[in-house]
């Protein structure tokens, strides 16, 4: 991967990130806010290629923060921006996690094959797609019952042109898992949300769901289909799927 490879990743996320969010440049900085939830994940800002921002940009990104009553925070490719670090460190933020970007190669993605008992399937209707946000729910240790607005969401990938997959008991059609590929920008797709409810880990349904939508959204005409591990050990199931790392992703905040 080249400099120009994560300088396509870092600007589809600028596109994707403002997506059914409320969205402002400051200064050198695209900061994000969702509405619905101050979950930390889907509240974040992204700095421009090769910023270099001042005090004062800093400083004018977290008062925009503090005023949507979110914490500030920051996700993004850290080889593409290596000057903004220092300017955040300085103003009191700190480092959450370093986690792996990896893009989709198929090198070691050997089959096509689910899980025995388990069948993987396009969502498209009110119950698959209800499935798929009731495992993401679950996985993701989210609290009370499922909101209308998650698959409400997911009707707007599939809106956006991305892609869905749930995994289910071939039997019974209980959700297993399930995860989603975001609407491609220039070629350039984020494979997402991949969860598997308790009952039905370890057994490979993770790494076949990621297999699937990575080899549905090459067929759609994608040539840059990346994700963000949580972890390496993370990082070992979607390397078995046919992704490999290429860099890092820079997740830091500053507190209340």
């Amino acid at each position: 991967m080249t400099s120009a490879d994560l300088r396509r990743i870092q600007s589809y996320l600028r596109v994707a990130a403002p997506r059914g969010r409320d969205h402002v440049q400051i200064g050198p900085f695209l900061a994000t806010f969702n509405r619905d939830t101050d979950n930390p994940y889907l509240n974040y800002a992204i700095p421009d290629d090769d910023a270099s921002p001042s005090a004062a940009d800093v400083q004018a990104l977290v008062a925009a923060y503090r005023e949507h009553a979110r914490n500030p925070r920051l996700e993004y490719v850290p080889a593409v921006a290596p000057a903004v670090e220092r300017a955040l460190v300085a103003a009191g933020f700190a480092v959450e996690n370093r986690t792996p970007l990896m893009v989709y190669t198929g090198v070691a993605a050997l089959t096509d094959a689910p899980p025995d008992g388990i069948e993987l399937l396009d969502a498209a209707a009110d119950e698959e797609l209800r499935g798929v946000a009731t495992v993401q729910w679950e996985a993701y240790e989210e609290t009370g019952p499922l909101p209308d607005r998650v698959v409400a969401g997911l009707r707007q990938t599939l809106a956006a042109d991305g892609a869905i997959v749930l995994a289910r008991d071939a039997a019974t059609h209980e959700p297993a898992g399930g995860g989603l590929c975001t609407g491609p920008h220039d070629g350039a797709t984020e494979l997402t949300s991949v969860g598997v409810r308790e009952p039905f880990r370890r057994r490979g349904i993770a790494e076949a769901t990621t297999r699937s939508l990575a080899r549905r959204m090459e067929a759609q005409g994608c040539d840059c289909i990346f994700l963000m591990a949580d972890s390496e050990r993370v990082a070992e199931i979607y390397a078995r799927a046919g992704f490999e790392t290429i860099s890092e992703v820079l997740h830091i905040s500053v507190g209340p």
